[in-house]
């Protein structure tokens, strides 16, 4: 177990998967790719599960918000990450706000519950396209989900 998670430690396990990403279109072919590639039983995911775990614990994680959702930025679009903006929310049976992702969402599901869902989706990868709109919801449980995007962009629509 991990006992303690760095930020640039964070952001180096996160490049693999954006560097995978990158340049692919966001649809759900590439959800497809991604669970082929880092498969929710993969060592890999199970690392990235940890280190937010771990980040958590240590605060900088998941630190705005409070009781069933917590969420923060984690990494900002930039080279190193291909573009994609790294996001990590905590959420416990939540609707969260309505919003639209002008150029789609990558959605790393870890449930913490194990039959916790987000948007219907158990432990694996979700990929929202361009243009694609929802209120991300976690039924049956906790879950954290990281989610990227590509330059950042979300637009909350209030809703």
């Amino acid at each position: 177990m991990v006992q303690s998670m760095e930020l640039d430690t964070f952001k180096d396990m996160i490049t693999a998967i954006t560097a995978f990403c990158a340049g692919k279109p966001v649809d759900s072919k590439l959800a497809e790719q991604l669970n082929g590639e880092f498969p929710p039983d993969s060592v890999s995911f199970w690392k990235i599960e940890q280190a937010c775990h771990v980040a958590i614990d240590d605060g900088w994680m998941c630190k705005s918000g409070e009781g069933n959702r917590r969420y923060g930025r984690v990494i900002e679009p930039d080279p190193e990450t291909h573009g994609f903006s790294v996001d990590v929310v905590q959420l416990r049976d939540v609707v969260g706000p309505h919003h639209r992702h002008p150029t789609g969402e990558i959605d790393m599901i870890m449930p913490i519950a194990p039959t916790a869902k987000f948007d219907g989706v158990g432990r694996g990868w979700l990929v929202y396209p361009p243009n694609s709109v929802h209120r991300p919801t976690v039924s049956d449980g906790d879950a954290l989900i990281l989610y990227l995007l590509p330059n950042g962009e979300i637009d909350f629509t209030g809703q």
